[in-house]
């Protein structure tokens, strides 16, 4: 298997937008998922978004209408865009991938424990 390499993390103030991407070419041949996690400091890892390889997305509530995960039409990168951030999106933010089913868009986990592919991860900071 390849690298997951994100990048595009920084830091924005409040309201602002970032869109992050993850070089993700190893791991979407077929029956796949790919995800956005993140990690604040002193909290777990949390799913923000996953989508599959039936083009189906979920999101974490905390983010649906603000943030949007999509892949290029190659299939080899997957973005995340974020708006209108809030300090409470600070964290590392992770991408992954997954060929468990338990991944599935369908079965509604968006869990980390589901993927065992990861990036190094990015440092998003929003201040106030």
């Amino acid at each position: 298997q390849g690298h997951l390499v994100e990048s595009g993390g920084g830091s924005v103030q409040a309201g602002g937008s970032l869109r992050l991407s993850c070089r993700a070419s190893a791991y979407t041949y077929s029956n796949y998922c790919l995800g956005w996690f993140r990690q604040a400091s002193g909290k777990e890892r949390e799913g923000v978004a996953t989508i599959d390889s039936d083009g189906r997305s979920t999101y974490a509530d905390s983010v649906q209408g603000r943030f949007t995960i999509s892949q290029n039409n190659a299939k080899d990168t997957l973005y995340l865009q974020m708006n209108s951030l809030k300090p409470e999106d600070t964290a590392v933010y992770y991408c992954a991938a997954s060929y468990s089913l338990l991944c599935r868009v369908a079965y509604g986990r968006n869990n980390p424990g589901d993927f065992g592919y990861w990036g190094q991860g990015t440092q998003v900071t929003v201040s106030s």
